[in-house]
């Protein structure tokens, strides 16, 4: 299983909104297609859209023929735009597209920018890898043998370039021989947790009971549910965490019960330019998604609905921000700052 994977004049990519009833590789030729994927879901997780959109800007290098130095940086800096414009929370993606950007400023020669490109893109998909299995291995202290942990939303490899961030810290527990099982909350509205992280690690055969989301106080409170661990989307400078909606009322709920909850991301993750949770910027996507499940109608015609993609989790909720460069406890007291200058 890959999640995204570039072909040199292609990008295939696993289309996530079909799983698990199947599993479906779509090979998209033109960035156009590949900025839809990231707008409709087909592929999701902060580190995986930062690593489809840098494969998306290379790939439209390679198919502009303008010969202009001047028109072919335009013509790329519109492609950037059309990238920055399809999601607005995960910062990742932004970081990746940045790193397109600057190369496409700096460089004056057209046929180098399209080579640059290319590895820098392959660059951003290798390093989300390293860095996912070197922060699993950081945080894999934190979990016990016996423990039972919850998890929230899709955190694993299909939400990155592979491995995963939360799910990474769990492989590497299994990996040093722990016994770890997972709760994994099914994250209505798009349900990535019954359709993604259930089929992720029921494929890998790592132990994994579904709930709905509403069930995981009761979990925690009867002493089921040891530990939680979720990724991330964006995390601000205080340490305030944006994630799949839902994780705020799961931190809150653990905080309630005793129970350590921490988050696992890439440094790629962290935004020293969003001072506080406040100033993230929250994704409302369609009401279809609240109002239907895998195409069946649920709610009343024309009844009001919201359907707010993330929330934020203040700092003071988090045990630990679990990154490749290391980790910090306690965020509230400290921040993320520790991590910006390692």
């Amino acid at each position: 299983m890959f999640t995204i994977k570039w072909n040199g004049d292609s990008v295939t990519i696993l289309d996530q909104r079909l799983l698990p009833v199947k599993e479906v590789y779509n090979t998209y030729r033109h960035y156009s297609d590949i900025a839809d994927s990231i707008r409709n879901m087909e592929t999701r997780g902060a580190p995986a859209i930062g690593i489809t959109a840098a494969m998306g800007i290379a790939l439209a290098a390679k198919n502009i023929e303008l010969v202009s130095l001047d028109g072919f940086k335009e013509e790329m800096n519109r492609v950037c735009d059309i990238f920055t414009a399809t999601r607005p929370t995960a910062v990742n993606l932004f970081a990746a597209i940045g790193r397109m950007k600057n190369i496409i400023q700096q460089e004056n020669d057209i046929n180098a920018i399209r080579q640059l490109l290319e590895k820098e893109a392959l660059a951003v998909l290798n390093e989300d890898v390293e860095a996912n299995k070197a922060l699993g291995k950081n945080g894999s202290k934190y979990l016990s043998d016996g423990d039972v942990v919850m998890t929230h939303c899709n955190a694993g490899a299909l939400a990155t370039g592979g491995y995963g961030t939360a799910l990474g810290v769990i492989r590497a527990a299994l990996s040093e021989g722990k016994n770890i099982q997972v709760y994994a909350c099914e994250t209505r509205p798009y349900l990535q947790g019954a359709r993604l992280t259930a089929w992720e690690l029921s494929r890998e055969k790592i132990p994994v009971t579904l709930i709905t989301d509403s069930m995981s106080g009761h979990f925690m409170r009867t002493g089921i549910i040891k530990k939680v661990i979720v990724g991330a989307d964006r995390i601000a400078l205080n340490g305030d965490v944006a994630n799949k909606i839902g994780t705020y009322s799961h931190a809150v709920l653990a905080k309630e019960n005793g129970i350590q909850f921490y988050v696992a991301a890439p440094t790629s993750t962290l935004d020293p330019n969003t001072k506080t949770g406040d100033a993230i910027v929250i994704e409302e996507r369609g009401v279809e998604e609240v109002a239907y499940i895998m195409g069946v109608q649920i709610a009343p015609e024309g009844v009001s609905i919201r359907n707010p993609a993330f929330d934020v989790t203040p700092a003071k909720y988090i045990a630990a921000i679990i990154t490749e460069k290391g980790i910090v406890d306690n965020p509230a007291t400290q921040g993320i700052g520790k991590l910006l200058k390692s």
